[in-house]
Parts: C-alpha cells; structure tokens; sequence
C-alpha cells in the first residue's frame, strides 16, 4: 500500500517508521525542512521498545513530490488541518482514503469538504512519539491501541485492509463500527480537563484538589454527554463521574494538559476541535451548551492576550 502521513510530527514519524518496516511505500510530509533532509540522508533514527535503529523512509516538504497515495493519514495539528488538505490535492486520485488520527473531533467535517465524505475515515490511536531532534523520534508503538473506522459505522473491505496493514505492521488496530462512540468518549475525557487547565494554568495535582473547578468540569462532560445522546452516538462513558476519574488515571499530579502546553509555549489551542465540537454539535442538535461556550470564549481571550503581546514584543 502506498500511505503518505500529512504532518509527520513525532507521532506521524512513529507510526510511518512501523509501516515503512512493513515494507510499505510510506512518505512522510511535514514542511521543516530540516527535519525531511536529516531523514532523506541519514534515514529516521528512531528509540523504541526494540531499542535505536535507524528507518530507511522517503521524506518530503510538498506533496506534488509524492504524487497520488492510496491512504493518507492525517496528522497535522488540528487548526491546521483546512489548510494541509488544500496544499495535499496530488495526493488524492479516484481510489484515496483519507484516515484522521488527529485529537478532537470535527476534522472529519472539514475533510470531507475537501475531498468528499466517502472518502474519509476517522481513528484514534494510543501510539506515542516525541521528537527529539530533526529525523530522530523516541516511538511508543507495541501495546498501543488503534481505532479506525468508517463515518456511517461500516465495516467495508478497504477499512478492514487498512486495519490488516497496520496490524501487520506491529500497530495494534481495531476496525470499529462505532468510531463517532470511540472518538466522543476521548472527547469526554479531553472535555473534562483540557481547557479548565489551560484556563487555571494548574497541573493536574492542583485540578483534582479544587472541587469548584471539578464541579465546572463535570458540567462540561454532562452537556457533552447530553449533545452527544441527542446525535444518537453511541457512548461507553455514561456520567460526567466516569469522565473525570478517567482523566487522571495514570497520571502524575505534575501531568500538564496539552491545552496548557500549547499555551506555555505561546502556541494557540485545539479547543475548537475539543469544547469547540461540543458547541457546534449542540447547535446542530438543539442542545444548549453555555458552560463549554464559556471555556471556549475564555480560551480565545488568552490566546487573543498572548497574540497582542507577541505583537508589542515584535512589531
């Protein structure tokens, strides 16, 4: 199979070092430049669970350099997604999939747009990857789930061949036929802490220790929980209560949300894809949803704060 990732960060690079392995034609497209030259020389120099190696792989900066792909999987930040897809058209030919791994949801809609609805599969994976400089990664591949999925709940042929190629390459997938279920409860979860910390500049340690805040979270999580019944989506989290314990489990009181990372670094935020989705489902479905509202509008005032004070910095 030919796969192009489209934003192979560190998390894009893990997964496309597994498929490469494979013996699978896998590009991978990010625009640093650094980063793709270090790959096409020297190959990806990748740690993991095996230990160092390094990945012989085919890097680009432009997609016309990769030309038509039977799989892409899409990996770019979430606001950057309309515009990755714009500038990734010669990827797509009459037989493309176009599978999201991205964090939230509503990258599917935008998707679809670009390139039609039947064309899109959505997934959530569990896999990890930090960079640790340009073409080198440290990957968390073996263990790690996967969910793909059709958008209608299908389990077609060319979902069930994605899922054999990436089982086949050591990535442990399940073919689901309830990935909008897989995909709102991970929202749930992201829906419980992800602005609130960001907003609070708090750690989890200090999160789980306000039960103001914990009320406010759980009050998120149930307006979700209520939009997401109204769409007829298929749930396993069920209470505002399963959502924040989940949240936590496994992690340190010093773990900082990736909202708060990304606001650290002066970066803006995914929350149009995470508390974001929760308002524009409940418009679509006639549930109101004021307290996600609120965290939404209080995250675009800091990172419009962050954004004139960047400009006074350098004008």
């Amino acid at each position: 199979m030919k796969i192009c990732i489209l934003g192979a960060g560190a998390l894009g690079c893990a997964i496309g070092a597994a498929l490469s392995e494979a013996g699978h034609e896998t590009w991978l497209l990010n625009r640093g430049r650094a980063h793709v030259e270090a790959m096409n020389q020297h190959g990806l120099h990748v740690q993991d669970e095996r230990g160092e190696r390094r990945v012989a792989v085919k890097a680009a900066t432009c997609a016309e350099t990769v030309g038509v792909a039977d799989l892409v999987v899409v990996l770019v930040k979430s606001f950057h997604t309309a515009e990755a897809i714009a500038g990734a058209a010669s990827l797509i030919g009459p037989h493309t999939s176009v599978l999201s791994l991205q964090n939230g949801l509503g990258h599917e809609d935008i998707l679809a747009e670009a390139v039609g609805r039947e064309r899109v599969l959505a997934g959530k994976t569990y896999v990890g990857g930090v960079l640790l400089g340009p073409g080198s990664i440290r990957a968390g591949v073996a263990g790690k789930q996967t969910f793909i999925g059709e958008l209608d709940g299908q389990l077609t042929p060319r979902l069930q061949a994605i899922a054999d190629a990436f089982n086949g390459a050591g990535l442990a997938t399940t073919a689901s036929d309830n990935i909008l279920g897989t995909l709102w409860d991970k929202l749930l979860v992201n829906v419980a802490t992800g602005a609130l910390s960001g907003i609070t500049m708090l750690s989890y340690g200090q999160l789980y220790s306000e039960p103001l805040l914990e009320s406010t979270a759980k009050a998120a999580v149930a307006e979700a929980i209520s939009v997401a019944r109204q769409a007829g989506i298929r749930l396993s989290l069920n209470s505002p209560e399963a959502a924040w314990t989940l949240a936590a489990e496994g992690l340190p009181a010093s773990f900082r949300t990736s909202m708060l990372q990304s606001l650290e670094k002066g970066s803006i935020t995914e929350i149009d894809f995470i508390n974001g989705s929760v308002v524009r489902w409940g418009q679509r479905h006639g549930v109101a949803t004021p307290v996600n509202a609120t965290l939404v509008a209080c995250i675009k005032g800091i990172e419009r704060a962050m954004a004139d004070h960047q400009k006074r910095e350098h004008p």
